[in-house]
Parts: C-alpha cells; sequence; structure tokens
C-alpha cells in the first residue's frame, strides 16, 4: 500500500509522514461496534445512574475507543429521553482519525436500523427509535442535536495522559485488545480521571478483577461491568 519494499523503509516513512502513521494505525486496528450494543448496559444505566446524575448540575462523560461513534449517539439519546442532556458534555475519543471524522458526520447504513431498533427497544426506548434521523435509500442521519453537546477528538490510551475528570467513563470492549501491561495502564488513566463516585463501564469481557484499582471500586452492576469510584 505503501510502495515501500522493505520494514526499515515503512519504519522511515511512518515516522516523517503523519498520513502514513494514520494508514498504518487504520490498517492494524478494528472498530467492531453497533448502537445500544449489549442493551442490559443502557437499561441498567437507565436505571441505576441516571438517578445519580440528576443530582450533578453538570455531568462529564468520556467515551474511550468510541470508534465510529455508535455508542456516543446510543448514550446521546438516553440522556435526551431522560432530561438530562443539557447539562452534559460527551467526549469520544479514539486512536484514529477516520472513524473519528465518520462519528462526527452521524451518518450510518440503513440496512442496521432494524437491528438497532430493536437494540434499543431492549434497552428501555421511550419514543419511536426513527424519530432520531432521517433517511435515504442507503444512509440514515442522526439529528445533529445528539452531537452538539459531544467533542470528538484524538487520544492514545497507550501513551496520552488524563485530560479532564469524568462523572461518567466508557471503555468497553477495548482492554481484551491489550495485553496485562497496557490494560494495568490504562485502568490507572482511567482511575485517574473518574471524579469521587464517578462511574465506570467495561465490556462483558473485561473486568476490575487482578487490577491496582479493584479496591477502590464498588460494584454497581457485576452482569454489565458497571462499577462506581469510591476511594481515591
Amino acid at each position: 500500500m505503501e510502495g515501500v519494499t522493505t520494514i526499515s523503509r515503512l519504519q522511515e516513512k511512518v515516522l516523517h509522514d503523519g498520513a502514513c502513521m494514520d494508514r498504518l494505525t487504520a490498517s492494524l486496528t478494528i472498530h467492531p461496534t453497533s448502537m445500544f450494543r449489549d442493551p442490559g448496559l443502557f437499561a441498567t444505566f437507565r436505571q441505576k445512574v441516571v438517578p445519580l446524575l440528576r443530582t450533578y448540575p453538570s455531568v462529564r462523560l468520556w467515551h474511550a475507543g468510541c470508534a465510529t461513534g455508535e455508542e456516543v449517539y446510543s448514550m446521546a439519546i438516553v440522556l435526551d429521553e431522560e432530561g438530562l442532556y443539557d447539562r452534559c458534555r460527551i467526549y469520544a475519543t479514539d486512536l484514529c482519525e477516520a472513524p473519528l471524522r465518520s462519528a462526527e458526520g452521524g451518518l450510518f447504513p440503513l440496512a442496521a436500523m432494524r437491528e438497532y431498533t430493536d437494540n434499543y427497544l431492549m434497552a428501555g426506548g421511550k419514543r419511536a427509535f426513527s424519530e432520531y434521523y432521517v433517511a435515504d435509500h442507503r444512509n440514515a442521519v442522526f439529528r445533529a442535536s445528539l452531537r452538539q453537546n459531544v467533542v470528538f477528538a484524538r487520544h492514545d490510551l497507550a501513551s496520552d495522559a488524563s485530560f479532564n475528570e469524568f462523572n461518567v467513563i466508557f471503555c468497553r470492549n477495548v482492554l481484551i485488545y491489550f495485553n496485562r501491561e497496557l490494560q494495568n495502564h490504562v485502568h490507572r488513566l482511567l482511575f485517574d480521571s473518574l471524579g469521587r463516585l464517578g462511574i465506570l463501564a467495561l465490556g462483558r469481557k473485561e473486568s476490575l478483577r487482578f487490577t491496582p484499582q479493584a479496591a477502590s471500586y464498588a460494584t454497581l452492576d457485576e452482569a454489565e461491568r458497571m462499577y462506581r469510584k469510591v476511594r481515591a
């Protein structure tokens, strides 16, 4: 793809050509996601987390490893339905630039809307899902109002520092691709980024067990891998 014949030539190009680095990163990473993926998580969020967030004058949420943004739009819909979106700021970050730009557009395949509608209903949706997008024969474009309080930005969990203090952090189905050393590094980053009594949501195949920070969290819902920071 890059027109070079040796690894050393590729290394030289990556080091001096930012666009080449972006292409390499995109080739080495995957972005499987969907709207309201694991609907039980969003139903639990409505039941157990939303009442806590109502007590805050403003709320900051971080979706770490947001890929093409389906989970971000899902959360924006939940917050809107619960009357919280106007006081929320969502930070959506990913390592790769291309999926972030796709997420900013709010454009998703129309063929996926049936699956997403089913997920939305299982997640406790309160309206007709079709109210949130307009469609042509190929694509669905989600309402611009759903991203008016969203900041899309590049962030590398492996090398970048904490950039804010958050009330909620979603880092789901990211850590399963990391070795133990990098997992521990990211857990420290997430812990440092959570405010006291903040909520951390992981993927169903991920856990806090055996991490240095495990004792500093209380389990909010084990099945949905949702935890609350109780110690600094």
